[in-house]
């Protein structure tokens, strides 16, 4: 048994050195990617402040000629103005933004920091591209000899003579390089780089104290065929019968426990994943109107983006309160307590609460019933199920459409239908309908749901032996059309009204 154990052991490291490799190459990628992501993320924001001031410029252009007392004026303003803004931990007290503007042979007319002003600009690569009709960006350094003295600069065109094609037909006649110094954002950089590497580490603690929890069981079947072993010893005279039916045993308690300690790893990374990507989207829109409500405003935007903050915010707890229901659901290998439930006072009941949110719309829900049907069943969890496809059907239905719930018997189960008379499924979506966080746009609205709603009836209908199919309604030649969608829950009927 120490041998065993040892190899089991040796095994066991290997997984969490191969593990710790993992994840130190993972941050590696993430951590040298920042940067990059950065200077891109800053190289979009200055292109289009270049484009803006290039059009103010435009304004101010008469008979070919650049003026640049607006521009003079301006950053002045901006440099001589007084702030102090905190973001995330960086403090920011003055305006870092510089530009310069050349003429259409390369020399500078106008420097926001009066260092280049008359000099020939006309080989840096930003003003040479720029006034051949090309994308003209650059990054150099301020000192040749301090690598932390770089700045990026981009560049947009000059035109005069635009015709009525508009702007961007016209005739170069200047260059604005707008140019910002790296090391403005290489304290996002830094910071980002130590969340990212402390996240990294604290995930690998996480890890190693779930893996120690997990080794139990999967080290757990290796043991079993020790305790066959001693079985099979202590029966007196031989049963093949029944060493058979304990083997079996054996076999199915080893195959679950392995099964339930893989897809309980699995099962985390894969919601982390998800639950991060559906998040971002929310926070990154609350972020942005948490950046614009510091700014001066009136008080209808203000108001605007308050709503936008509070509504942000609820589609993340709603998505976080339907994550936990459905986690706490497919951690239940079978129910706890089932009765019988008779199907269509069920359907009939449910349509009538529905009736309400129905009506705003004029959609009319109705029951066809070719016979009723009892099942074995949680309510709850059934009730939930049901109210989730016609929730759905709701949410796709056109105004004045129509929904059907359904019923009808099919071999040893029963089936329950769910149809609307909505856009029905695109073809992209038709294998990815169950998946969690997949949603699509409602017709009415053009938002999407939490995306979980489908995976829970999924779930439930697992629960209780059943499956659940959703499809676009058949039309009478037998293919499909996007006429709506039918969604069909089959469940195994009760043995009891089998009998019967």
């Amino acid at each position: 048994m120490g041998a065993t154990l040892s190899k089991r052991t040796r095994i066991f490291l290997g997984i969490l050195l191969i593990y710790a490799i993992g994840i130190a190459a993972v941050l590696y990628h993430v951590v040298s990617d920042l940067d990059p992501r950065y200077r891109e993320s800053a190289e979009e924001s200055l292109v289009e402040t270049s484009q803006v001031l290039a059009a103010l410029v435009e304004q101010d252009v008469r008979d070919g000629a650049l003026d640049t007392r607006r521009m003079d004026a301006l950053f002045k303003s901006v440099y001589a103005r007084q702030f102090e803004a905190q973001i995330f931990g960086v403090r920011k007290t003055h305006v870092e933004l510089r530009a310069y503007i050349t003429d259409r042979s390369g020399t500078v007319i106008y420097d926001s920091t009066g260092q280049s002003l008359g000099k020939d600009f006309a080989q840096w690569r930003d003003v040479r591209m720029t006034l051949k009709g090309e994308y003209g960006a650059r990054t150099s350094l301020d000192i040749p000899t301090d690598g932390n003295s770089a700045v990026m600069y981009m560049a947009a065109p000059v035109r005069w003579n635009t015709n009525a094609q508009g702007a961007g037909s016209g005739e170069i006649i200047g260059v604005v390089t707008v140019g910002k110094p790296v090391q403005t954002f290489g304290q996002f950089v830094a910071a980002a780089r130590s969340r990212t590497l402390y996240a990294g580490m604290l995930s690998v603690v996480a890890v190693l104290v779930l893996a120690v929890t997990v080794s139990v069981w999967l080290v757990r079947p290796f043991g079993l065929i020790a305790d066959y072993a001693r079985y099979v010893n202590a029966q007196k005279g031989f049963h093949p019968w029944r060493l058979a039916r304990r083997a079996w045993e054996l076999l199915r308690a080893a195959y679950d426990e392995m099964r339930d300690a893989l897809a309980g790893r699995n099962y985390v990374a894969d919601y982390v994943q998800t639950l991060t990507h559906e998040v971002k989207s929310p926070l990154s829109a609350i972020r942005g109107a948490a950046e614009l409500l510091q700014e001066p405003m009136e008080e209808a935007q203000r108001q605007r983006f308050l709503h936008n903050i509070h509504r942000e915010t609820q589609r993340i707890q709603e998505m976080v309160d339907r994550m936990m229901e459905l986690t706490a659901l497919e951690t239940r290998r079978v129910l706890d307590t089932v009765q019988p439930v008779p199907l269509l006072p069920l359907l009939e009941e449910l349509a009538h609460a529905s009736q309400g949110a129905a009506a705003l719309r004029r959609v009319r829900i109705t029951v066809a019933a070719s016979t009723d049907a009892t099942v074995e069943a949680d309510p709850f969890l059934l009730r939930r199920a049901l109210s989730n496809l016609l929730d759905n059907a709701l949410d796709f239905s056109p105004d004045g459409g129509a929904i059907e719930l359904g019923l009808h018997l099919e071999g040893r189960g029963v089936c329950v239908t769910v149809c609307d008379q909505g856009p029905g499924i695109p073809p992209y979506a038709q294998d990815k309908v169950f998946e969690k966080f997949y949603s699509l746009a409602r017709p009415h609205s053009r938002k999407k749901s939490t995306g979980l709603g489908l995976s829970f009836v999924k779930e439930i209908a697992a629960l209780h032996r059943g499956r659940i199919e959703l499809t676009n309604r058949p039309e009478a030649g037998g293919e499909t059309q996007a006429s709506g969608a039918i969604a069909t829950l089959w469940l195994p009927r009760s043995p009891k009204a089998r009998a019967h």
